[in-house]
């Protein structure tokens, strides 16, 4: 198998804040700041304004085509990334790239991954990808198998917490309270309920393989290093990474990273890292705010607010504050005062 060639790219902007490295040493630098940088996600996708799953998906196969030289094979579940990034017959990818059902993707990235070391290409590395639908819920029992049998597969869902691709309705990663198309924000109790769901990192911690991590589109260097980290590994590893969704979290595009931001700034997403079991690093918070500053640029929590219901945004803050105690987000694993929000007139 060859090295990818890689387009030339005309970039406007080199070096500038705009690609997320000025003010840093060369060897510091964001792989999306190369004029060489793989591109392998092109121009062309018909992903939506501020999708925050494009992104993602660019920012983590750049970053793992990088560290294999080149050379890595993906495997796509069914979902969003699947649909907007290959409409036949065309594709936006710039890897060998195979697309799978909805929930076997582990699965056939395993066969894949077979495959090559029998044919004595363990220098090839395989990377599964898909949605929290066919991660979380649909894709579950393949990719616990996968991390049973410890397959040298990264896995990386991209967490935007509903079936976007179909309609915005719930998924296993969908947040209490949220408004979707099948957890409506009518009845005593609107919204998501709370306790369902799964937290697949911890699960996946559960099964002991050699590395599992989160991380967000709103830290560029943070999820690259963490690509960079698994791909330095065999094994089953497991990314998990929070992907704003504007068309189904009813917010606007422009607010995609900020809002990654603010979920791991208020403690609803723990940024953190772990090696067979053990959490080994966290990413400290570095201005804590209150979780009504993250649901209320969302229109899926807006009923939260009008009328407003104190004791469901108060059990909200409640499982950041536990988030932010179990994974020691602060520095002295404490939950100190914070800002208040503005009250509105």
């Amino acid at each position: 198998m060859s090295t990818i060639t890689n387009e030339k790219l005309k970039f406007y902007q080199t070096g500038s804040f705009a690609v997320g490295n000025r003010l840093v040493p060369l060897q510091l630098r964001s792989f999306q700041s190369e004029e060489d940088r793989a591109n392998a996600l092109t121009s062309g996708h018909r992903a939506c304004q501020g999708c925050g799953e494009a992104l993602g998906a660019r920012y983590v196969v750049d970053a793992a085509l990088a560290s294999a030289e080149g050379k890595v094979m993906a495997v796509n579940a069914t979902g969003c990334l699947e649909v907007f990034s290959t409409p036949y017959p065309e594709t936006s990818w710039q890897l060998p790239w195979l697309h799978s059902l909805f929930g076997n993707a582990p699965a056939v990235a395993t066969g894949v991954q077979a495959a090559l070391r029998a044919k004595g290409r363990e220098d090839i590395r395989v990377l599964a990808q898909g949605g929290d639908g066919g991660t979380v819920d649909i894709g579950f029992a393949c990719l616990s198998g996968m991390f049973e049998r410890n397959d040298d597969v990264l896995y990386v869902c991209y967490d935007n917490e509903a079936y976007m691709n179909t309609g915005v309705q719930r998924s296993g990663a969908t947040p209490p309270a949220a408004r979707t198309a099948t957890t409506q924000a009518v009845g005593e109790h609107p919204g998501n309920v709370f306790g369902q769901g799964k937290n697949v990192p911890r699960i996946a911690m559960a099964h002991e393989i050699p590395y599992v991590a989160t991380a967000t589109v709103a830290d560029l260097r943070d999820l690259e290093y963490k690509v960079q980290r698994a791909m330095s590994m065999r094994g089953a590893r497991y990314l998990h990474v929070m992907v704003p969704c504007p068309l189904g979290w009813g917010s606007a595009s422009q607010d995609t990273i900020k809002l990654a931001r603010l979920a791991s700034q208020s403690g609803l997403f723990p940024v953190f890292e772990a090696e067979h079991g053990e959490v080994v690093a966290s990413s400290k918070i570095r201005q804590r705010v209150q979780v009504e500053e993250y649901l209320k640029l969302q229109r899926r929590f807006a009923h939260l607010f009008k009328p407003r219901q104190d004791d469901v945004i108060d059990a909200l803050q409640a499982m950041a504050d536990r988030n932010i105690v179990r994974y020691g987000l602060l520095d002295d694993s404490t939950i100190p005062a914070y800002p208040a929000a503005p009250q509105e007139d």
